[in-house]
């Protein structure tokens, strides 16, 4: 009987006349795909009947294996300064992202609308066709693109076949770039007069406290000579209507149509008060209604000042920024909004307060997340121009594509709040180039065509380069990539007055590893591939934080910094790349690939958080074998001042250093900079027992204290999780931390045994992590060995409500368990 209704209301639907109406579906379940060229065919016309079905979005290389053949490459890294090429492992994550693979789904759209199909990104070279025709294709993977596909639709409109190819040649990215479906489709249905897709630009021409004046033009597919009524209503986030117009008029000359509006006293949108207005616009066409588009913005002006630095609204900051990779650790570059969410809560409790999408266009969930929960943006689009990084990179297409590319990403954000500048490009050599200008100046003025509210900037890392031939004088804002060093002379030699730490410090760290004696060094590299978690290693080419907090604290032309990188990612294992295998992700982050904070966290957090206390201690305190070596103590912290103990003895207390305090102790003290920012006592013997540090504010007054003990035998598993409750979607996700502690809950730091999973009920295993760069553990098996005690395991909700239990256990250890819930 259920059959038979849904079978009435369907053919009722196909046979009604047309809605004028707009809908939007995802294209998610019940995917068919294959990997491998099938039949070599041009256009997929085989049973699909043994194919795997599939979820999108979709990664085909994050369920592995690693292996040390996956995109070896023999290559000179000639941004690190790489004269004689070498073999290169891991440096795209050592999976198997490398091939081709199909997609195949099908799809209904009532008869007589138009159809387009939007993909936020598909990895790559995309060629899509419906009912066997090809409809589009697109080569570059991080991009958005759409088709119309209205011509292509069966005539009652009934059981389209999208397939879609995808391939990804070996030696096409610097990192791990995920593989296949790994964003959304989405399909868009209009009438045949409708905005089209990104069809609106919002502005803001005058922004302050009293009033705000808005400016939206609407483009118009198909108006012909059509009077078009567009009314537009300016919702506040409060729900309430602020501002209404209707207007009516010709399109003149296929130009947009424009609308005005004041708003008085509005809410200004900031990292600090995200608030988000809509622009609701209903289209009519002789008293009938067309379509309706809603655009969601934030009111904000934006200003760069020379020798003055940057204004959000009038008012003065510095970018706190980190740049991110598009991976999502162990889910792999597949998009999940609650992963992100994840990303972005914990970059926002450290002090974030902006993010740079390197060196690809973001998802557009990212951006929308970042418009809800206040993170400025730089947005990037290309990691290599005209002159190739990589022997299948970007430009194999940059002359015909390049252009077409940079559209759809202005389009695509020009409209969100928290975009407040356009990268062209990182570290492109292109920039040394006698002609390298013209290319930058190419694209910076597509920025300024296509949006000219926003400043342009380029990642820039060969200064000696950039500062000669001209090419960094004619950026909008010139990006440092590294070459602190070198920052007050390209100030003194440029035009701006301006510069941005593009990309900074690549500080190598391996969470809860520490390594002996304590020595600021450069290239440092060890036998077990792990990077010290004191916070004084990097690379040869790039420097520890202290350097970059000082140049924002010091001089007001800098404009702040965008830290390298948030999170650790997949691929890129320096400073073990060269035939270092199994190294095959990134220890760059200041939070793992578990999304576990390394102890850079607690730095960061201390120099950015200003609306919350920071007091941490390093290293941690169970050295059995070390008694009576000395054992340095730092604490990250916001206090001005701290006392250490051990068992109840005083070391002294140890205050910051001012600049000049600092500065007149270079010669004497390598770690001078870093006593501006970091409480160290380098002379502290170890003794097992209880580390205890008391903070005091600028009173001398005690007001925070902080114990770290000795960790007993390994007892037991505990459990920690983000969240308990999560949405019943079959998308949401919980966060798991998994620790092996003693009898009294210490953390066992150097415990790294295996920990198997189960699951049950309304949810189940996704993927877990344990922060070791060289685990060739699977993410996706519900096992997986702890790294300095910890890993993390991702569980997801069901699309049923229920309780989910997590079980933990491990030989020796009493189980750990947890019960979360998954509701509607």
């Amino acid at each position: 009987m259920n059959k038979l209704v849904s079978l009435i209301l369907l053919n009722i639907l196909f046979s009604l006349p047309a809605v004028a109406q707009r809908s939007e579906f995802l294209l998610e379940k019940n995917w068919k795909f294959a990997k491998g060229d099938i039949a070599n065919a041009a256009e997929p016309k085989f049973d699909d009947s043994k194919w795997e079905t599939v979820a999108v979005p979709h990664d085909w290389a994050i369920f592995g294996p690693f292996d040390r053949s996956h995109d070896l490459q023999n290559v000179a890294v000639t941004q690190n300064f790489e004269k004689k090429a070498s073999v290169k492992t891991g440096r795209t994550g050592g999976l198997p992202y490398a091939g081709i693979g199909w997609y195949r789904t099908k799809f209904d759209v009532p008869v007589g609308k138009q159809a387009t199909l939007v993909f936020d990104g598909a990895m790559s070279e995309a060629r899509v066709y419906v009912n066997g025709k090809e409809a589009c294709f697109w080569p570059f993977g991080y991009n958005s693109f759409h088709c119309d596909v209205t011509e292509l639709l069966n005539e009652d409109g009934r059981n389209n076949v999208l397939s879609v190819r995808l391939e990804n040649k070996p030696q096409s990215s610097r990192w791990y770039p995920g593989a296949g479906l790994y964003r959304n489709v989405h399909v868009v249905i209009t009438d045949r007069i409708h905005v089209p897709v990104w069809g609106t630009q919002l502005t803001t021409p005058h922004v302050s406290s009293e009033f705000a004046s808005i400016r939206l033009r609407t483009e118009i597919a198909n108006a012909g000579e059509n009077n078009i009524r567009i009314v537009t209503e300016i919702v506040s986030p409060d729900g309430k209507v602020v501002a209404t117009k209707d207007n009516t008029r010709k399109m003149n000359h296929n130009q947009p149509f424009e609308q005005n509006f004041l708003i008085e006293t509005p809410v200004l949108w900031s990292p600090e008060t995200p608030y988000l207005y809509k622009a609701s616009s209903r289209i009519y066409v002789g008293g009938k209604q067309m379509d309706e588009y809603i655009t969601r913005f934030g009111i904000r002006s934006i200003e760069i000042v020379a020798d003055k630095g940057f204004f959000l609204n009038g008012r003065h900051r510095k970018f706190q920024g980190v740049c991110n990779h598009h991976d999502l650790g162990p889910l792999g570059a597949a998009v999940n909004v609650a992963a992100l969410r994840r990303q972005l809560t914990l970059l926002k409790d450290m002090g974030c307060d902006a993010i740079r999408t390197s060196h690809n266009m973001p998802a557009p969930e990212l951006v929308e997340l970042c418009d809800e929960m206040g993170f400025m943006m730089m947005i990037e689009p290309f990691d290599e121009w005209d002159i190739a990084k990589c022997k299948n990179g970007y430009h194999r297409y940059f002359n015909e594509w390049a252009e077409r590319d940079m559209v759809n990403m202005l389009r695509h954000y020009r409209n969100n709040a928290s975009v407040v500048m356009w990268s062209i490009g990182n570290e492109v050599p292109t920039q040394c180039s006698p002609e390298g200008y013209k290319v930058a100046s190419f694209l910076q003025d597509i920025c300024h065509r296509e949006d000219p509210t926003r400043p342009v900037t380029c990642g820039m890392d060969q200064v000696s380069c950039v500062l000669e031939n001209g090419f960094a004088a004619m950026i909008d804002v010139p990006g440092l990539n590294y070459r602190a060093h070198r920052y007050v002379e390209s100030y003194n030699t440029l035009p701006q007055n301006i510069i941005l730490g593009s990309e900074t410090a690549s500080t190598v760290s391996s969470r809860g590893v520490y390594k002996f004696p304590v020595e600021k060094r450069a290239g440092a590299l060890y036998g077990d591939h792990q990077c010290s978690g004191y916070d004084v290693e990097c690379c040869s080419w790039s420097n520890v934080p202290d350097m970059d907090f000082a140049l924002a604290d010091d001089y007001n032309w800098t404009i702040g910094q965008f830290v390298w990188t948030g999170f650790d990612y997949l691929g890129e294992p320096s400073p073990y790349d060269t035939d270092a295998w199994p190294s095959h992700s990134s220890v760059f982050g200041i939070i793992d690939l578990a999304s576990l904070p390394k102890d850079r966290y607690y730095l960061y957090r201390s120099v950015w958080n200003k609306k919350a206390n920071t007091l941490h201690v390093l290293p941690h305190w169970t050295w059995p074998g070390r008694e009576g070596e000395n054992t340095p103590v730092f604490v990250y912290t916001n206090y001005p001042v701290a006392e250490l103990f051990v068992n109840g003895k005083s070391y002294g207390r140890q205050r910051k250093l001012t600049a000049q305090e600092s500065e007149a102790l270079q010669e004497k003290d390598p770690l001078a900079l870093q006593r501006r920012y970091r409480l160290m006592w380098m002379n502290v013997p170890y003794e097992p027992g209880e580390l205890k540090v008391v903070a005091y504010d600028n009173c001398d007054k005690p007001v925070e204290e902080k114990v770290v003990h000795t960790a007993g035998r390994p007892h037991h598993l505990e459990l920690v999780a983000d969240r308990t409750e999560l949405a019943a979607d079959g998308k949401d996700l919980a966060y798991i931390t998994v620790r092996v502690v003693d009898k009294d809950g210490n953390l066992c730091p150097s415990d790294n045994r295996l920990i198997s999973f189960s699951v049950k009920g309304a949810g189940r295993y996704r993927a877990g992590a344990n922060g070791d760069a060289t685990s060739l553990d699977l993410f996706h098996l519900s096992k997986m060995h702890a790294f300095s005690g910890q890993l993390t395991a991702i569980i997801q909700s069901s699309e049923q409500s229920g309780k989910i239990v997590f079980e933990a256990k491990a030989k020796g250890l009493q189980t750990g368990k947890i019960v979360l819930s998954a509701g509607m």
